[in-house]
């Protein structure tokens, strides 16, 4: 710190302007002195002294020499002037630089953090999702594979498949207990069990209800398994048997109240 002082307070003796302002005293070189052994009695530099006596390096000092050096007082006040503005300069430098240090290391620590967890967790939430609706697909492709083996068959009211005949729930409690779901037996009963899927959302091997009454009593009656492309296939009473109908069809499409997706 004392070395710095100094430094700054060369610096700022050696300027015009400061020159001008430090008020000076003069001092007869005597017997053994030199501009060191001054300086070092006045609280100055050498290069001030030089500066302000118009000193060229190297001169030799006479005895009985007039110099013009500054007062004792002038020079303490400057250099402990210098001396807290250095340190409150070093202070300040060295806060700025520990600011930055550690913010380098926290952004080292959270991103070696991140890389930790993305390489502990491989699988993100979009990957989990995928999974999800691969396993609920792959389901699906199983219930809509024994379902379409049954196409033409005859629709018998009651029927679970005794003598490859259904009706429409019975259609859908079969497959489904043949592929390890179980489900309840009336199509009303089915509405209201598994997870619910909103009609934007439907995908292959769901189960889509209607209230296909003549009024509409607003009651769920008739059930079948979408099969994509917004197509389901049903054990049909108006057909007498199992058949794949468009869900766009306006009498389907007017009559359609929830889907559900089971076994997932």
């Amino acid at each position: 710190m004392k070395r710095i002082s100094t430094l700054l307070l060369m610096l700022t003796l050696g300027s015009a302007s400061l020159n001008a302002a430090v008020k000076t005293v003069k001092h007869t070189v005597k017997k053994g002195e030199s501009l060191y052994v001054i300086a070092h009695k006045n609280h100055t530099t050498i290069q001030t002294l030089r500066k302000i006596n118009h000193l060229k390096k190297g001169e030799i000092l006479r005895i009985g020499k007039v110099l013009k050096v500054p007062t004792t007082h002038q020079a303490k006040k400057h250099t402990v002037t210098l001396a807290k503005k250095s340190t409150k300069h070093t202070v300040k430098t060295a806060k700025h630089t520990h600011k930055k240090r550690l913010a380098s290391t926290l952004k080292g620590m959270k991103s070696k953090k991140l890389s930790q967890v993305k390489k502990t967790y491989k699988f993100a939430l979009s990957d989990f999702l995928h999974h999800e609706k691969s396993h609920s697909t792959t389901k699906g492709k199983k219930l809509i594979a024994l379902a379409k083996k049954k196409l033409g068959r005859r629709y018998v009211w009651g029927a679970t498949g005794q003598k490859n005949t259904f009706d429409c729930s019975g259609l859908t409690s079969y497959v489904c207990k043949k592929n390890g779901i179980k489900i309840p037996r009336r199509a009303i009963q089915q509405s209201k069990y598994g997870k619910y899927v909103s009609r934007n959302n439907l995908q292959p091997g769901d189960l889509i209800f209607f209230d296909t009454s003549k009024h509409r009593k607003g009651y769920v009656n008739h059930v079948g398994i979408y099969i994509g492309n917004n197509k389901f296939i049903h054990a049909s009473s108006a057909k007498k048997k199992v058949v794949i109908t468009s869900l766009g069809k306006p009498f389907y499409s007017q009559r359609y109240k929830v889907a559900r997706r089971v076994g997932s």
